[in-house]
């Protein structure tokens, strides 16, 4: 295989995969050295419990082409991707998560894919071996993100992939408060090719997406990317409008006809409760949208680094 002189830069944000991470770092080395002539591993802890900071450093003292970054705290997985290619260096950029599901050995595959004319490669995830409630937990988070977004987007793609310089830099300039990498990376528009690749299973430990964060990124993503919600509660008045019409008249009708005799105390409770119930709703659905708007006029950073090894930016 003939070896590039462009450089490579993979980023890795790390949450409880102190245990992975030097057999991540030897197989990123042997997959990037058979094909580009010099690389980088940017290895971005995301304030992880198990202490992998210290396994990063280790691994930076070991090899200066292994980054490391402290973020401050936990900001999640895609602020902590943020951070990572935003101190890339390379021509080329894979991201992939920490805990070896996503192979390192694909990059070379995916890179020659890239230089058919692409300048994103997604690692389509066509045979995923992950249980049977984690990929249930995928089904529904994208089901639920398409309808409201009205888009269409693929449960086997997700952050893992090769993306050129220019795709990270437009990337870098979103400055909205919620992050979702792959979801930018689609939006930006650069011509975009889907490779399917293998994906192992995961060794040990559970994933910190439970049922419960994944449907609350859901609805994050949603408010950040889609007013579908506030059209389909317009939807929904104008149809309880036409309704209490269609009663009415009913009721008019009955009320001529000498059949009523006595005012309908059940209809009336029901209707203020139906009509206070959608009211509430969608000033609560309004309150959410501002709230967001006031979150992204406050500018604040997507994250804070507390510490940085073999980055020059951050050197004093």
């Amino acid at each position: 295989m003939t070896i590039q002189s462009t450089r490579l830069s993979v980023v890795v944000p790390v949450y409880m995969g102190r245990e992975f991470l030097q057999e991540l770092y030897d197989r990123v080395k042997e997959s990037a050295t058979r094909t580009f002539q010099d690389f980088e591993l940017i290895l971005v802890n995301d304030a992880s419990p198990d202490n992998s900071w210290a396994e990063i450093l280790a691994l930076c003292k070991e090899d200066s082409r292994v980054k490391g970054i402290n973020l401050s705290r936990n900001f999640g997985q895609h602020y902590a991707i943020t951070a990572g290619i935003a101190n890339v260096t390379g021509e080329w950029v894979v991201v992939m998560d920490c805990d070896l599901q996503d192979v390192p050995e694909e990059i070379p595959r995916l890179y020659n894919k890239a230089c058919e004319g692409f300048s994103v490669v997604c690692a389509q995830r066509i045979d995923r071996e992950d249980s049977w409630f984690k990929r249930t937990q995928s089904s529904i988070f994208h089901v639920m993100f398409d309808y409201l977004t009205d888009r269409k987007s693929d449960a086997a793609v997700a952050n893992f992939g090769i993306y050129h310089r220019k795709v990270i830099q437009a990337v870098l300039e979103f400055g909205d408060c919620i992050k979702c990498f792959p979801f930018i990376v689609a939006y930006v528009g650069f011509k975009t090719a889907y490779l399917p690749v293998a994906h192992n299973a995961r060794r040990s430990g559970q994933s910190s997406y439970t049922m419960r964060k994944s449907l609350r990124f859901a609805m994050e993503l949603v408010l950040a990317y889609s007013n579908k919600p506030l059209r389909l509660f317009t939807t929904m008045g104008f149809v309880i409008v036409a309704a209490s019409v269609m009663i009415s008249f009913y009721y008019l009708f009955l009320h001529f006809a000498g059949r009523i005799t006595v005012s309908g105390f059940t209809s009336l409770i029901l209707s203020i409760w139906a009509v206070g119930g959608m009211l509430m709703m969608q000033v609560g659905v309004v309150g959410v949208y501002l709230g967001r708007v006031f979150n992204q006029t406050k500018n604040r950073p997507s994250f804070v680094v507390d510490e940085a090894v073999n980055i020059t930016k951050y050197d004093h």
